[in-house]
This record gives C-alpha cells, structure tokens and sequence, in this order.
C-alpha cells in the first residue's frame, strides 16, 4: 500500500472522508456557518439550541427553510411541507395510517363496499420494513413485486428490479396507495420515480420514501401523493423528518372520528399541518440545520447537484467495472444506487484488510450494512467530487497490491 499519510489530515479543520450512509457528511460551509452563529444567532444574544421556537426569530428560521425548499423542489401550493420527526421508520406507520383516515380513501372504501388493499413495491431492506409495519398495524398489503428470484436456486434478493409487466399491482378501485422507496441504503437499489408513477393509475396516490436520495436530483413533486425523507443523508443532521404531502390526502371526515382512534398525534400530518409544524417544540436546531443545507443546495440548483452526484458514481463505478473480479458489484447496473455504492472483495479477509487500511489513509466508514457485508460507499450531496476521487485512487492502489 501507498505510504501512510501523516497525522494530520490534509483537510480542513484535520477532518476525514467521511462515506457514512447515515448520519452523513455535511457541506463545510454549513457547518462553519452553524460555528460562527452557534453561541449568538444573528445577534439574538443566544444560540438556536437555547431559543423558542415560539420566537419571531426561530419563526423566521422554520418559514425559511420551508421556503426554500419549495423553490428548490417547486413544490406546488397544493401541497404541504411538514417538518416531523420519527424518521422513515415512523413513516411507514404515518403513511399508511394517514391515507386510511383521509377522506378521499374513507369516501373510496365505502363505495367498494370492504377494506382497500395497499400495494408495496419491495426492493430492499426500508421498502420490506415499510411492508412489515403495515402488517403489524392491520393492513391489507398487497406485494407488487419482492426483490428478483434466482432461476437456479429460487432465492430472492435486492439486486434488481423485475420489468414492470411483472409487477402484481392491485386493481385501482381497490387500492388506497401504492408505496416504494427511491433508494435503497442497505442494497444499493436506485429507481427513476416515473418507473413507479408511471406503472400505476393516476387515481392512486404514490407513496415514495426519498430519504437518502432527496434532492439529489430534480423531482416531479405533482406526480405524488406524498414524499417523506429522513433528513439525515441529504438534508441535514438526525432528528427532523420532511413530508411533503397533497393537501386532498389531508382532508378528513370531521364526522367519521373513528379513524383517529389508532392514529397517534405525533404521526398525523393534519396535527401537523395544522400548526404549521409546530404543534409542540420541534426538532428546531436540526431544522434551522436542514435550512442552511437547503440555502446551500439552492445555491449550486438541483441540476449542477445531480451532474455532480453522477461524476461521482462513475467515478467509482468505473473502476469497479473494470475490475469485476474483485470489485464484485452485485446490482444490476440498471438499478445501481449513485447515492450507496455497494460491492464485495473475493474474500472477508480481504475486506477486512481494505477496511483497515482505509480507516488509516483518513477513509472512514466504508463497512457494508451488518445485515449484508461487504463495502459500501456512500456520495452524498455534500461529499465534493475529491471525496469520489480520494476513494478511487486508495481503491486503485489496494487492488494492485492484492489483485491474483
């Protein structure tokens, strides 16, 4: 291997490259702003971590970040942004429980006579999760598809997704939404949105988990019904969840109180909605956070962020192609994640030694999910093209050195 660096980084402020799938790295600048304001915001004489939320200032902040969200995404005035908490995890309850109390849903169930079906999309460990907390509450789901089946063994795995004239979507007058996620973090699995949207009647609302792809890439935010994200790949640090959701899925039968009976306050995005995210104290430094991250991704303007996301998948990807002996990739390259670069070595030893040698050349968190092994790199928004090239170059020099 290449000499060792010397002690020091190298980077700013002695930091490493971090590959985290999450929480991630954030963009310096924010974090050098979040420093400079951290013990007097803007001349309040206090930190946003001591200030009201109730506050003229901490209003400002919690209307800007909704604000510039909105443009970033151009988000119609038909839908709500809602700065929640619970992560995807929660909302994969809130998703489910908030379309069956919906008016529009409640009207269409009671014309078909029984309880509608929900159809879930499973490409992944966030989709599967999804589909096992719809089960647990009492759900009807129904599986489109789950991962791709092996022609010689049988198996299922997350390494691709079958062509839609596979998939077992429900009949649309029996569905109240159909739910998929973008990308998934664990195995690597990026779609395109219009693979889903456009395989599913219009008269059903798609449900889309964006968590660790969101504003990654533009979005055709009408074609949804409601998009939630976990703010802690792209958007910002743990702690806030952002659910952007059609203004028609939050209208309710005032009369029909029944349905509110297993829907808890902290998952109900009228709660929410109503108070302009703040029923109670929100997550409100993560959010000021997410606001700055917002400001600074409007900057840049989504389409120069998803050039930059691509230049840094192909530069991975690249040498993983040419390498496939070793770099082992198990995703088809159709449905390769640019957010979560997944592969394996020939051996666990040999992971184990790249891991290793990684860690001490300031190249951090690069182990695979525990559920799966392996190597993941995960590229961010955030992490500049020189992180992709940094991973490259060490990759280069560890498969010299250990290539038959």
């Amino acid at each position: 291997m290449a000499q060792n660096p010397a002690t020091t980084t190298g980077l700013p402020y002695n930091r490493v490259w971090n590959y985290s799938a999450g929480p991630s790295t954030l963009p310096l600048s924010v974090l050098e702003e979040v420093q400079r304001d951290l013990l007097n915001y803007q001349g309040t004489g206090m930190s946003v971590l001591e200030m009201s939320h109730r506050s003229k200032a901490y209003d400002s902040i919690i209307r800007g970040a909704e604000a510039t969200l909105r443009r970033i995404l151009d988000i119609p005035d038909n839908y709500s942004v809602l700065f929640m908490q619970g992560g995807g995890t929660g909302e994969f309850a809130a998703s489910y429980l908030n379309l069956f109390a919906s008016k529009a849903v409640r009207d269409k169930q009671r014309k078909l006579g029984r309880p509608l079906g929900c159809d879930y999309v499973v490409t992944g460990s966030w989709s599967k999760g999804g589909l096992k907390e719809v089960k647990r509450l009492g759900g009807r789901p129904n599986v489109v598809i789950d991962g791709v089946k092996s022609a010689d063994t049988g198996e299922t795995s997350y390494t691709s997704v079958p062509p839609v004239s596979e998939w077992n979507l429900g009949r649309p007058e029996e569905t109240a939404f159909v739910y998929y996620c973008d990308n998934e973090t664990i195995h690597g699995i990026e779609m395109t949105p219009e693979i889903v949207v456009d395989a599913v009647d219009p008269s059903v609302p798609v449900i889309c988990d964006m968590s660790s792809n969101m504003l990654s890439r533009p979005v055709d935010i009408k074609r949804f019904g409601a998009i939630v994200a976990g703010a802690q790949k792209n958007m910002g640090p743990a702690g806030v969840t952002v659910a952007i959701v059609r203004k028609d899925l939050l209208e309710r039968d005032e009369d029909d109180t029944e349905v509110l009976h297993t829907l808890p306050s902290v998952l109900d995005w009228c709660y929410y909605d109503k108070a302009g995210s703040m029923p109670h104290t929100p997550p409100s430094f993560a959010i000021y956070v997410c606001g700055l991250v917002f400001k600074w991704v409007e900057a840049q303007g989504l389409k120069k962020v998803e050039e930059l996301r691509e230049e840094r998948a192909k530069a991975v990807y690249s040498l993983v192609d040419a390498h496939p002996d070793f770099f082992r990739g198990p995703v088809d390259k159709r449905f390769r994640s640019a957010m979560n670069l997944v592969f394996n070595l020939p051996t666990k030893e040999l992971e184990a030694r790249f891991l290793a040698e990684a860690a001490s050349h300031n190249l951090i968190q690069l182990k695979g999910h525990r559920s799966l092994g392996g190597i993941r790199v995960s590229l961010y928004n955030a992490m500049p093209i020189e992180g992709a090239r940094a991973i490259v170059d060490f990759m280069k020099a560890f498969y010299d050195e250990n290539h038959q």
